[in-house]
């Protein structure tokens, strides 16, 4: 019964009660994820998928170790930890460290990324690459507005006078969303179109137009992406994303360590220099 009540897309409450991690840490989601619906987890194991489906439903910054999720779900510290690892090799979860620039200062912090949609190791490979971007999790039949449209179309709401149709947002739309690929918020945006207004306003598409393209800001600089470190699930040893199939690095899979190159001795290390400075041609004075 515990099980069929957490996996209940439809029974959030548990979120507004789970705590939160320290600020710049706890669950991060994955970007790119598809729309979630009632069977998301339908291939794991019945505690795993009542396990992810609480995770999936739980806000960014939740705290989920295992000693917090023991507090609020119906399963041992134990059990928990068998079950994240679970996930995680299906490929729902991932843990390591980003670095991260702001504030006048750059730190590493510990993350732990979640995806409801099930990642191959290639994509979290190219996820920590930085060469994963979010498209959004809306099926590509349902109709979208943009940011740019939904502004437009709410422009009426700020000031009367500003009032456009449907189509008039949908003829300004490419002129607005400029102003987010250069970096401008909904509210420099706002404010540029709705400051200083001329009593009356005669014709609101051309006025908008106007200021849509003259005050258009400098495209700021692109931000770097993120630098991030993947970590084994079980050892916590960092390394190269390729080399941790399932999360896990080789040494925790039961592989064998690689060879070592023999090291030298101080004795045949100094031996060898003498024998390089021997062979060097002299140079006459």
């Amino acid at each position: 019964m515990a099980e069929t009540q957490l996996s209940d897309p439809s029974n959030p409450q548990h979120a507004a009660a789970h705590p939160f991690a320290n600020p710049g840490y706890g669950k991060r989601s994955a970007p790119d994820q598809l729309t979630r619906t009632a069977h998301d987890f339908a291939g794991l194991p019945p505690r795993e998928a009542a396990i992810a489906a609480y995770i999936d439903r739980l806000p960014d910054g939740a705290d989920i170790s295992v000693k917090t999720l023991a507090k609020h779900l119906p399963y041992g510290q134990c059990a928990l930890r068998t079950a994240l690892n679970n996930l995680r090799r299906a490929g729902h979860l991932r843990r390591g460290r980003e670095h991260i620039v702001g504030s006048g200062s750059a730190r590493w912090v510990t993350r732990t990324w979640f995806s409801r949609t099930p990642r191959t190791d290639d994509w979290w490979a190219r996820f920590a690459a930085g060469d994963v971007t979010d498209r959004g999790g809306t099926p590509a039949h349902l109709p979208t507005r943009s940011r740019a449209f939904i502004l437009l179309a709410a422009l009426g709401r700020e000031n009367d006078a500003l009032s456009l149709s449907a189509a008039e947002c949908a003829e300004l739309e490419p002129l607005a969303d400029r102003w987010f690929e250069n970096g401008a918020t909904e509210r420099d945006l706002l404010q540029a179109l709705t400051a200083g207004l001329p009593v009356p306003v005669h014709s609101p598409v051309a006025l908008v137009r106007s200021r849509l393209t003259s005050k258009l800001p400098p495209e700021r600089p692109a931000p770097r992406p993120a630098l991030r470190v993947l970590e084994c699930g079980k050892c916590g040893a960092p390394g190269r994303p390729e080399a941790l199939r399932g999360g896990e690095c080789g040494p925790c899979r039961g592989e064998a360590a690689p060879a070592r190159p023999p090291q030298l001795a101080p004795a045949q290390v100094h031996a060898r220099a003498a024998a390089l400075r021997a062979a060097l041609p002299r140079v006459r004075g």
